[in-house]
């Protein structure tokens, strides 16, 4: 099915921004619904945002208003821009495919991710 590819973590201080992105230009599974999740060792892994094909998204209630999900068709990117950083968005944030009906922020483990971009977030 190809594959996902995740760039652009970092480390900063809070209050910062980090945009990260993930292609998927080979990408032959469905990306009816593509997402963003994260994990880290402190924290359960926590579905982030998601945007369906018609462009309808959605976000976690813990970063609405400071994240913001978009897609490239052209160039087959997805991004996450993340402003307003705090200490615990801190984790590995993975690029996720689902099908259509698995489309919440809940499921997007149930379908493929890439390897994963570290996102670290000083206080």
């Amino acid at each position: 099915q190809g594959q996902l590819m995740e760039s652009g973590g970092g480390s900063v201080q809070a209050g910062g921004s980090l945009r990260v992105s993930c292609t998927y230009a080979t990408w032959t599974y469905s990306t009816d619904c593509m997402g963003w999740f994260r994990q880290s060792p402190r924290r359960e892994r926590e579905g982030v945002a998601t945007f369906r094909a018609d462009g309808t998204t959605t976000y976690a209630d813990s970063v609405k208003g400071r994240f913001t999900i978009s897609r490239v068709n052209t160039n087959k990117t997805l991004h996450l821009q993340m402003t307003n950083l705090k200490p615990e968005d801190t984790g590995m944030y993975y690029c996720a495919a689902v099908s259509a009906k698995d489309c919440t922020l809940n499921n997007l483990f149930l379908g493929y991710w890439g390897q994963g971009t570290q996102v670290t977030i000083s206080s």
